[in-house]
């Protein structure tokens, strides 16, 4: 009983066989056949594909979190935040004191 050793495929030549097939339009067959590959592996790596296609157009954002830039615009929306109530605090004081000056200069 002569034992065959496994040909390991990488995920770059998956893809290039597969991209054969359904871009090229090279039947199974003949990619099969070339490359001494049963058809049956070749239909489960295209049943992977299909599987696993929909995350090619989730965007990576979404899954991962706020990106770079929608973290840095929340810093500065909080920086602008603090500076506002800084000002308004400053504000209040100031009109604070023009009331309590009018008072004590009797103005009316």
């Amino acid at each position: 009983m002569s034992k065959r050793s496994r040909r390991h495929y990488t995920t770059e030549q998956k893809v290039a066989l597969l991209k054969r097939h359904m871009v090229d339009k090279v039947p199974v067959s003949d990619l099969c056949d070339q490359e001494n590959l049963p058809p049956s592996v070749f239909y489960r790596w295209q049943s992977q594909l299909f599987e696993n296609l929909a995350g090619a157009f989730s965007t990576p954002a979404a899954a991962n979190g706020p990106s770079k830039r929608e973290k840095e615009q929340a810093h500065e929306l909080a920086q602008l935040k603090a500076r506002l109530a800084k000002k308004d605090e400053v504000i209040a004081e100031i009109s604070a004191e023009y009331v309590n000056l009018k008072k004590e200069l009797g103005d009316p």
